[in-house]
């Protein structure tokens, strides 16, 4: 199957994009988008914006979402990121907050993070298109499989990664990681749920920037 990606990344995932599962999800997908009776996130042509904006070859930290927003405007393709112009929602809020805390970084006066992807942040949602106003709607389609098959290609073929890993459903996913070459860090969701839980202090941007360094690549200009 044809599929518009990154070429790095084409070439990274190959070989899922003829497995049955990865056929019925983008058969499900199709439908789902043309269907008039429902709203789909992000934009059809956003579905893969996290693997285009940090090519394979230059992606250096790995930050995992869940799904992505599911109001009108919002998702544009990135984990946590808003387009500019929209409220910064409020875990994006806490992960602004951790790195003024952390870094002494200002706080941004919007959500869309596309700066840091270009400087190699994957921004991976677990899950890559969502129902308007039902979260987790599409989260049984494939598209575990198929993100889980990204961070499997990181781990084998990624140089010395950052994995920024926030709550239970991304910390499961860095099971398949290898921590003898990657560095892996884990905090609670910085949901408001749950970021005064250990979000709020983990100085995991600093942590990130200083393995960057010490590996002989560019820190992130969070």
């Amino acid at each position: 199957m044809e599929v518009r990606i990154e070429e790095g990344w084409k070439k990274e995932l190959a070989g899922e994009f003829d497995k049955p599962y990865f056929k019925t999800l983008t058969d499900t997908v199709r439908m789902e988008y043309a269907d008039p009776r429902v709203r789909v996130y992000p934009p059809a042509g956003k579905i893969f914006a996290a693997f285009d904006n940090s090519p394979f070859a230059e992606t250096k930290v790995v930050i995992i979402g869940q799904d992505p927003y599911h109001g009108p405007g919002q998702a544009n393709g990135l984990s946590f990121s808003v387009n500019p112009g929209i409220d910064i929602p409020p875990s994006l809020r806490n992960i602004f907050k951790e790195i003024n805390a952390d870094t002494g970084a200002p706080i941004p006066d919007n959500g869309d993070l596309t700066r840091w992807a270009r400087q190699g942040v994957l921004l991976l949602n677990a899950t890559l298109t969502v129902r308007e106003h039902q979260p987790r709607s599409h989260a049984n389609l494939g598209w575990s499989e198929f993100t889980d098959a990204a961070v499997r290609a990181i781990n084998e073929h990624g140089d010395r990664v950052v994995f920024m890993l926030w709550g239970a459903d991304a910390i499961r996913k860095g099971g398949m990681i290898d921590r003898s070459r990657h560095l892996v860090l884990t905090a609670p969701h910085p949901s408001p749920l749950s970021a005064s839980r250990g979000f709020f202090g983990c100085r995991h941007f600093s942590q990130a920037n200083a393995f960057l360094m010490a590996n002989g690549k560019k820190p992130i200009i969070w």
